[in-house]
């Protein structure tokens, strides 16, 4: 049997179609989502998200738009995709675990393929981590949302375990970031201070060395029209 070439066209078509069902129609979209057809699919997928949030990422840090440690400027766009490869297969146990005890039945496949498909928020969330506490807030509740409707749809779990289950992890998640994010604030200050008082005390020392080095040329010129005047008595 023919295998047929690698399509890069096609492949874009087929994770912006995806992508698109994801956003507009998340719970039509894992209601109807295959639970089989192995792992490449929804791998493309995830990487493609993440080449788009390191390219995010990388255009906000050229122009000045800062992420604390996530600022990492071309690094992003491999970083991201790395990152995604290897933490999906990790998320995916995680959340294979999570659904096993709230009695779902299925497959570590369908969990890995239903963390794939959610990682649409990724760009979403990049765009949203331009809004201090705020943006990174919104997106763990996009997420929650998300594997609220995975859960009930995919996994079959009540809704309301789905929400208690999810939304104390979510909250857990909000306020890790957040008390995160103001730490990493406080040591940014301390830090830019810091380069503020040694670039102070640079500068003193500089013209302290400088008036030094002008004294010590005033005494040498001083000893030389002393010498001269000896001479010429």
């Amino acid at each position: 049997m023919e295998q047929k070439p690698f399509d890069l066209g096609s492949v874009l078509a087929s994770v912006q179609k995806t992508a698109m069902s994801v956003v507009t129609s998340p719970s039509a979209f894992f209601r109807e989502m295959p639970k089989t057809g192995g792992f490449v699919e929804p791998l493309i997928f995830m990487v493609v998200m993440g080449i788009i949030s390191g390219l995010l990422q990388t255009i906000f840090s050229i122009v000045g738009l800062h992420f604390g440690f996530m600022a990492m400027t071309a690094w992003a766009i491999i970083l991201f995709p790395i990152y995604l490869i290897i933490g999906g297969f990790i998320g995916a146990a995680i959340l294979f675990v999570i659904w096993k005890l709230m009695g779902s039945q299925e497959s570590y496949e369908v969990a890995y393929r239903c963390g794939a498909y959610i990682s649409v928020l990724m760009p979403i969330i990049t765009v949203l981590g331009l809004i201090p506490y705020l943006g990174s807030a919104i997106g763990i509740v996009l997420y929650v949302y998300f594997l609220v409707i995975a859960s009930m749809e995919v996994h079959k779990i009540p809704s309301q375990k789905a929400w208690l289950v999810f939304g104390i992890i979510g909250a857990i998640l909000i306020i890790l970031n957040i008390s995160g994010q103001i730490t990493a604030r406080r040591y940014s200050k301390q830090v830019n201070k810091f380069r503020q008082n040694m670039e102070e005390t640079s500068k003193a020392m500089k013209k302290q060395a400088e008036q030094m080095q002008q004294q010590a040329e005033e005494a040498r010129k001083a000893a030389e029209e002393m010498q001269r005047q000896q001479e010429t008595k």
